[in-house]
């Protein structure tokens, strides 16, 4: 039974609803008794015209176990060759940005080694699209298709979202066609999820499947806020959790791409970790908030504006800092050059520093290192104090830059390095000599703990 108060509160939930359509332009339908029942198609029959199908055709390297590169261990087990490509698809979704130029949003996961791209617009119309440019950090890319009479969608400021706008996903999920699914923002700023090298997203619980990816997420306004990219789920089908990169995020890649045809990033030279509660307690701290600082590498941009180890960076140009990933995020995505003040707590006093943005690719983590899939990656020798310390051999690693090629593949602060290409080495100099070569991966054995395991960097 729906008592009174019960049913007050339905009754304001629909004022409420038809109050935030009430706004379009076209005229909403009428009941049976003559009021207007709340609708988001006057919205959607313009937004709807922005979102594309994009389904690619391409080829990529196939991954062989290392050892079937021996060719006496093929023929000792009668192993036939193995191609060294294969033809893949994929089947994906869009946003027109720019009608004029003819310039679509989608996921760098939707046309990642595509060599044939075909665009299907909500008229039936199919157009051959061609990649500007991508950014598989961000998992950002920017296709251009001819401009001819296309419809694009205006973007808004991801800025200034909150959790419980109302926001409706478009896209073509399972191959189906355009399909519309609403929902609210249940988060924002999701990071460290995994997804990708720098992470910010927004979560819904509007339903976002396979084939959603690239698609648009829009406010009632019909504003683009944001592209769908990647679900949570244990089964593959949506549970309600999914996440859109912000807009405003999407459309900075997307004019780096047009203005250069890459990306680059922001570099400040630190390597930091999140502020536990035992380390807020051996710092006196009251708050948990921000990212402490633990190694400065000498002559990066963080050096040279003065930060050291133990600082605990709380923002950045006035923005709350909430953890070492928020921070990796919002300094990666920096554009290289940029100025940006440093609020930081050092011996419980705040002190602020101006740093200067520089290119990551200009100095790397190990400048010792001669392999570009070591990008990022500082090692050293197991030193005395290790819990490795004259029980293993081997290489240790000290850091590792999140969205490296190392991180990707599963490195991480901590390992220690046993053997390279199923070479065993004893200490650094071992290793930066096996690593000396410019193949095209690395197989690495690592101890991780009591563990062990073989991590494969490839670029």
């Amino acid at each position: 039974m729906i008592n009174k108060f019960s049913r007050q509160f339905l009754n304001l939930l629909f004022i409420a609803f038809s109050l935030l359509v009430s706004t379009a332009n076209a005229a909403l339908p009428m009941g049976s008794d003559g009021k207007q029942l709340p609708t988001l198609a006057p919205m959607l029959e313009g937004a709807t015209l922005a979102v594309v199908n994009i389904a690619t055709e391409g080829r990529v390297k196939t991954q062989m176990n290392p050892l079937f590169a021996d060719p006496r261990f093929r023929r000792f087990f009668n192993v036939p060759e193995q191609p060294a490509e294969r033809k893949t698809s994929a089947l994906g979704s869009g946003v027109i940005v720019d009608a004029k130029r003819g310039l679509v949003l989608t996921n760098n996961h939707v046309i990642a080694n595509a060599v044939h791209i075909t665009v299907t617009l909500i008229d039936g119309r199919q157009l051959e699209a061609e990649v500007v440019g991508s950014d598989p950090e961000t998992d950002v890319a920017v296709i251009k298709m001819p401009a001819e009479n296309l419809t694009d969608i205006k973007p808004a400021d991801s800025d200034a979202l909150r959790v419980g706008d109302f926001v409706v996903a478009i896209g073509h999920p399972f191959g189906l066609g355009q399909t519309v699914t609403s929902g609210i923002i249940s988060a924002l700023g999701r990071s460290g999820l995994g997804i990708e090298g720098y992470e910010d997203f927004i979560q819904t619980d509007a339903s976002i499947n396979p084939g959603n990816s690239g698609g648009a997420l829009v406010n009632l306004n019909g504003e683009l806020v944001g592209i769908n990219t990647a679900i949570f789920s244990q089964s593959g089908g949506n549970i309600g959790i999914g996440f859109a990169i912000p807009i405003n995020l999407a459309m900075q890649i997307a004019e780096q791409i047009l203005e250069t045809g890459e990306v680059k990033r922001g570099f400040l030279g630190v390597s930091m970790q999140d502020i536990s509660p035992s380390l807020a307690e051996a710092f006196g701290l009251d708050r948990q908030g921000g990212a402490i600082i633990n190694e400065v590498l000498d002559g990066s941009p963080a050096d040279k504006a003065g930060l050291k180890t133990g600082d605990i960076v709380i923002s950045i140009d006035g923005k709350q800092i909430r953890d070492a990933n928020d921070l990796g995020n919002r300094v990666g995505l920096l554009p290289v050059g940029e100025t940006i003040k440093f609020k930081v707590l050092r011996d419980g006093k705040q002190s602020e520093f101006v740093v200067k943005i520089d290119e990551k690719t200009q100095t790397s983590t190990n400048p010792r290192s001669v392999n570009e899939l070591l990008q990022g990656v500082s090692v050293g020798d197991i030193e005395q104090g290790s819990p490795y310390f004259g029980k293993v051999e081997g290489a240790f690693v000290a850091a590792v830059e999140r969205a490296s090629i190392a991180w990707r593949s599963g490195l991480r602060a901590g390992d220690v390095i046993t053997s390279v290409n199923k070479k065993p080495i004893k200490n650094l100099d071992e290793f930066l000599t096996a690593v000396d070569k410019k193949d095209d991966s690395l197989l690495l054995l690592i101890l991780r703990g009591n563990a062990a395991a073989f991590l494969v960097l490839r670029k």
